[in-house]
């Protein structure tokens, strides 16, 4: 017999319950791949139509990261942490595939924040959610959840378009701020595998992707869950006290300065505990080879328990052998210690470190909109040339539809960037930086949200890789009369410049056999190219 704590009509109580199936106990095997806490579901109370669920023990859990802590080369300190490098496949990874797909795409208005925003009295989500689905005490979010249905969603399909596309890795959204799980999971019931689509989601596509050779990921957004649904406690709304953990709105405490790292109320103990199982669960059942932490993380009551988690989550691909990358934002993470990501933004220089940039095909939101702004797959390339010049990688967000299709303007998007990443490829794959990164009178501003800002590049704006034994440079712009001239390659006097003084054997262009003409003087390189494109095009110079 044993005792555990449900959850019936918002009370917690004791209750005996013998465990004869392994559903209804607890799984502990050090020696196998991954550790599973599995608890049943309770009952449903007859008497309101709240549902309850028994409460999760965490302790068992938490005692299990301590150990592997303890017995890991990684310990729960920066010191040690610092240690970290990243793996070797990470460095020649340079394009990755990012999803937004969970309950917001079922009414797929205004963005991924719609959980959030139509609880907001007066803004545009509040009223659509108002005109189209009624009052919110009568639907809520939770509400949308039978709705979510999936019935469309193929695995092996998307993995075939993002195979396509050229993506080397890919990274869905496991769990975003509106706290439903889009896998099965043994912490918690609001999740795609026991309602909404009835399937585990996360599981099925990373055995699709991983058949096709691509790194499989997981992103977990929870620790903004803290705030994320309070304002529905403003009004009269399905979200109200009492809550406790287990119920899908808890805890919406009330949302400060989300950029406020001491903002209050502090995140609790017990909340934090949930978020370090709930992520230590991804780990451990879909081993991820990147693990993507959206902001807020880098809240002060959050460092003792990132700094639990890394430590864990290295000493555990240290056991598979694989590797690990944490991705973050906001100096989360102490530098050095995972490998910092810039939301739809880059970089205006080369940097020394590794570095991704999370962006979306479309302008406007992360998930599906009925109302979506696409981007210019040109546009795309040319963000992936320069972001890969200077060190970094993309990670290129799409957002299925609530029935598991993706758009024909995503796929119009993706087949455009695979077509020319299968001529320009080892421009990109596998490439390094060269001693600069960019020529040309184009500047990029610098930042976070900076996508937004129109590039109207030109055919004096190039960006260089190296990979091979090749120099690459790619045009951004294809040149009306046929001609470039590349001023970094000219001819120098290396006596008084620290500049490039190579030889140069051949020029090419890919995508097209032959050498092209080519002269070099004291003002640059100058190339005549017959290609037109409305795509960058990429030269590969030879030099001895």
């Amino acid at each position: 017999m044993s005792e555990i704590m449900i959850s019936v009509n918002g009370k917690m109580r004791k209750t005996r319950h013998k465990l004869k199936k392994i559903g209804h106990g607890i799984v502990l095997n050090i020696q196998a791949t991954f550790f599973i806490m599995q608890i049943s579901a309770a009952y449903k109370s007859k008497t309101d139509k709240k549902e309850a669920y028994f409460m999760y023990d965490m302790k068992p859990y938490l005692k299990r990261i301590d150990e592997v802590i303890e017995k890991g080369p990684y310990k729960d300190t920066w010191e040690s942490l610092s240690q970290y490098q990243a793996p070797d496949w990470y460095q020649k990874k340079k394009f990755g595939i990012f999803i937004h797909w969970g309950i917001y795409s079922v009414p797929a208005f205004g963005s991924e924040w719609y959980s959030r925003n139509m609880y907001i009295q007066g803004s545009p989500e509040y009223e659509h959610h108002i005109k189209t689905y009624g009052k919110h005490s009568e639907f809520g979010y939770k509400d949308f959840i039978p709705m979510f249905k999936a019935e469309k969603f193929d695995p092996d399909a998307w993995a075939s378009l993002f195979e396509e596309a050229g993506a080397q890795y890919v990274v869905p959204v496991a769990e975003h701020h509106d706290g439903f799980q889009m896998y099965k999971s043994e912490i918690s019931h609001w999740n795609a595998y026991e309602m909404g689509p009835k399937r585990d989601v996360l599981g099925e596509l990373g055995r699709s992707c991983n058949q096709k050779g691509m790194r499989m990921g997981a992103s977990t957004h929870r620790i903004e869950h803290w705030f994320f649904m309070s304002h529905g406690k403003e009004f009269e709304s399905d979200i109200k006290e009492p809550m406790e953990r287990g119920d899908f709105y808890w805890p919406a405490m009330k949302e400060a300065d989300h950029h406020d790292i001491n903002s209050e109320p502090t995140p609790t103990k017990e909340f934090l505990e949930d978020w370090l199982v709930r992520t230590c669960e991804i780990i451990d059942r879909y081993h991820p080879q990147i693990l993507y932490f959206d902001w807020w993380i880098q809240h002060a009551s959050a460092k003792p328990y990132l700094k639990k988690l890394a430590a864990y989550y290295y000493n555990r691909a240290a056991e598979w052998g694989t590797g690990a990358v944490i991705n973050y934002k906001h100096d989360a993470f102490l530098f050095g210690t995972a490998v910092p990501d810039v939301e739809r933004g880059q970089f205006a220089d080369v940097k020394p470190y590794l570095w991704q940039t999370d962006t979306a095909i479309a302008l406007n939101s992360w998930c599906y909109t009925e109302n979506n702004q696409f981007k210019n797959p040109a546009d795309l390339i040319c963000d992936l040339v320069d972001i890969v010049s200077k060190n970094g990688r993309m990670l290129l967000n799409v957002g299925p539809k609530s029935d598991g299709t993706i758009s024909e303007q995503d796929q119009h998007v993706l087949k455009e960037i695979g077509s020319w990443l299968k001529v320009n490829g080892e421009a990109i794959y596998d490439a390094t930086i060269w001693r600069k990164s960019a020529e040309g009178p184009t500047q990029i501003v610098e930042g976070q949200f900076s996508d937004g800002i129109k590039k109207n590049f030109t055919s004096e704006d190039f960006r260089f890789t190296t990979a091979n034994g090749k120099l690459y440079v790619t045009a951004l712009k294809c040149s009306a009369d046929h001609k470039y001239c590349i001023k970094s390659l000219g001819i120098q006097d290396a006596s008084k410049k620290a500049n490039f003084s190579g030889i140069i054997r051949k020029v090419e262009v890919l995508g097209k056999d032959g050498e092209l003409a080519w002269t070099r003087d004291e003002e640059g390189l100058h190339i005549e190219c017959g290609v037109e494109s409305d795509k960058p095009i990429v030269f590969r110079i030879t030099i001895d």
